[in-house]
């Protein structure tokens, strides 16, 4: 049992400070999508929105930045579970609130439990859905009043541009590849080939 524990405690050390050394370019790469990405989502809202509607930039964006460009390896950043988890949360969450609008608490974790489960069973795994979920039965103002267009703008619309962001940013170097399919990396690579053989 002692080294069993001791071996998964040595393990673990190895895996946490392997995760830890990331070298100093790729926290510039991180900086600079998740600064564009926010940055793009929060200018749009400030140009099409009043400022007493903030509904356009969501906490659960800034969550997903954390993945999509800084753990961009991740099997939770990948588009499929970025865009997915999302808006299964996100309509998760309206339907909650429609038919338990009162009851916070219930509603609360019935939305999170629910797109947890709902995520799992589709493959689109997103910690920052459940959130977005949350944010759907927790609101107040527009949020509520919104309903299932909750799930196109904000959820859907602000997955996009985090997503274009994201293919731009974490694809300027040749050490940052996204995302981690293997067809579209070979797409990717076969087209810088081909423009350096221009």
């Amino acid at each position: 049992m002692k080294k069993t524990f001791k071996r998964t405690l040595r393990v673990s050390k190895y895996v946490i400070y392997k995760e830890t050394l990331v070298d100093y370019k790729e926290h510039f790469w991180s900086f600079l999508g998740a600064f564009f990405g926010i940055g793009l989502i929060a200018f749009l809202q400030s140009q099409f929105l009043f400022k007493q509607e903030n509904i356009f930039l969501i906490g659960s964006f800034g969550a997903s930045c954390v993945l999509i460009y800084g753990a961009i390896q991740s099997p939770l950043a990948q588009p499929r579970n970025l865009i997915g988890g999302h808006v299964i949360s996100a309509i998760i969450g309206v339907t909650v609130f429609k038919i338990v609008p009162d009851i916070i608490w219930i509603s609360a974790p019935l939305a999170v439990g629910l797109s947890i489960v709902f995520m799992q069973a589709t493959k689109t795994l997103h910690p920052p859905g459940g959130a977005t979920a949350l944010i759907a039965v927790s609101s107040t103002g527009k949020i509520p009043e919104l309903g299932y267009w909750y799930v196109l703008s904000p959820v859907l619309s602000g997955c996009l541009i985090l997503l274009l962001v994201a293919l731009v940013f974490n694809n300027m170097t040749k050490n940052r590849s996204y995302p981690n399919h293997s067809r579209f990396i070979k797409r990717l690579k076969k087209k810088q080939e081909h423009k350096l053989k221009k």
